[in-house]
């Protein structure tokens, strides 16, 4: 039986997020201030994690298949980002105190 889609767009407390089948799972991450995450590129395709607009944290190089980038949280928020080479890839960090 597939999740719904509410199930499926709940944010998961984990610091690894999957790149596969062109998309970042999970797509929405709750973590805690001061954790590190971990993206991890398991497409043949290469992949970007990019922060959403101007300033923002997160700027991956371009990952090869395999590969993988990391990013410690050390504020509070909630951080969208992208895949710049596939714009229609999105996810969210949320970070609480």
């Amino acid at each position: 039986m597939a999740p719904s889609s509410a199930a499926a767009a709940a944010p998961v407390a984990t610091n690894e997020v999957a790149i596969k089948d062109f998309a970042f799972a999970p797509g929405t991450v709750t973590v805690k201030v001061g954790t590190t995450v971990t993206w991890t590129n398991n497409d043949q395709d290469p992949h970007t994690v990019t922060s959403t607009g101007t300033g923002g944290p997160l700027k991956s190089p371009t990952m090869q298949n395999g590969e993988k980038y990391t990013y410690t949280f050390t504020t509070a928020g909630t951080f969208e980002y992208l895949c710049t080479i596939h714009p229609f890839m999105t996810g969210t960090v949320v970070v609480t105190a």
